[in-house]
């Protein structure tokens, strides 16, 4: 059984050329980074918050343009945290399409390279040419929606932690 998934997805893979071990090593980054962010945003980033509201707390003096400064750099400095590898993820999102699209070109290319061989009456032997420009175009958007979805969740989660962060930092007294 394992076996045969495996030969199913090898001859998925060549079927999309040599650009498709681009994308998925692109989409193992992507999705290692998402998971990171995500596992970050669930377990640690509550101590960062924390450390910043204590050190917000120790201040006597909550009112002055000097305590404004400290907030927004307590702020700041957590956001920075919250936000790290972010525009890591966006870019590699950005780059899925235009892989799939490296992935059109090249297919297209043996597909050209087959009609100069044959003279362009064998649709047999343009077919390779075709899978190998429409699956790699294929996975390149699948990459980059699952990419999207991926990036909405945590981006939505760094905001919120963020907003409770400003919240709860007030400048009361």
């Amino acid at each position: 059984m394992f076996g045969d998934t495996l030969a199913e997805v090898g001859k998925f893979m060549e079927s999309g050329g040599g650009v498709l071990w681009a994308i998925v090593i692109l989409l193992f980054f992507m999705w290692t980074l998402l998971f990171e962010r995500t596992w970050y945003l669930k377990t640690h980033v509550s101590q960062d918050v924390q450390k910043a509201l204590d050190s917000w707390e120790a201040r006597t003096e909550r009112t002055s343009k000097r305590a404004h400064q400290v907030r927004e750099k307590l702020i700041s400095e957590v956001s920075v945290k919250i936000d790290a590898n972010i525009n890591m993820i966006k870019t590699l999102v950005a780059i899925a399409p235009l892989f799939g699209l490296l992935g059109t070109v090249t297919g297209m290319i043996v597909v050209f390279d087959v009609m100069a061989f044959t003279g362009g009456g064998d649709a047999k032997a343009m077919a390779g040419g075709v899978s190998k420009a429409t699956v790699p175009t294929m996975s390149g958007m699948v990459a980059a929606l699952s990419g999207v979805f991926g990036m909405t969740y945590v981006e939505r989660m760094a905001e919120r932690e963020k907003n409770l962060l400003e919240d709860h930092l007030t400048m009361d007294h």
